[in-house]
């Protein structure tokens, strides 16, 4: 039987994302999950992930701040508490516009998520994204 987990995001290593975005994974393959994975993101004023898409579905909550959802080439306004979901396959990103940090809490609804950058076309696991992050 898989034992259940309590994280604690101010006690697990930070990933420096570059561009002022740091994350904390959550619930990965670590503590046991089989089916989703998740964590926080933060965003500095002026922060901003480069358009991409994924192989699975995924929810992103504003936690803190104000967002830009740039979504499918749409922009999308929006504050704590807001909840996005984005089918797989839509090309989306976060941006930090704001002079406030920002914070998000996203959801991947396959373990084996993966992110494709349009710009590149290199496509990466997310598991592989926080293996090979800077610390902060």
């Amino acid at each position: 039987m898989m034992q259940p987990a309590i994280l604690r995001p101010d006690t697990l290593p930070i990933n420096d994302r570059g561009n002022g975005a740091r994350t904390i994974p959550l619930v990965t393959r670590k503590c046991g999950s089989s089916s989703v994975i998740n964590g926080i993101t933060e965003f500095e004023p002026a922060a901003r992930i480069g358009v991409h898409f994924h192989n699975c579905e995924e929810s992103v909550l504003i936690l803190e701040g104000e967002a830009i959802a740039e979504i499918d080439g749409v922009r999308h306004s929006l504050k704590a508490g807001d909840t996005t979901w984005i089918p797989a396959g839509l090309p989306h990103r976060f941006l930090n516009e704001s002079d406030r940090l920002m914070r998000i809490f996203w959801t991947y609804a396959d373990i084996d998520a993966t992110r494709t950058m349009v710009e590149s076309g290199v496509e990466q696991s997310i598991d592989e994204e926080h293996a090979k992050a800077k610390r902060v």
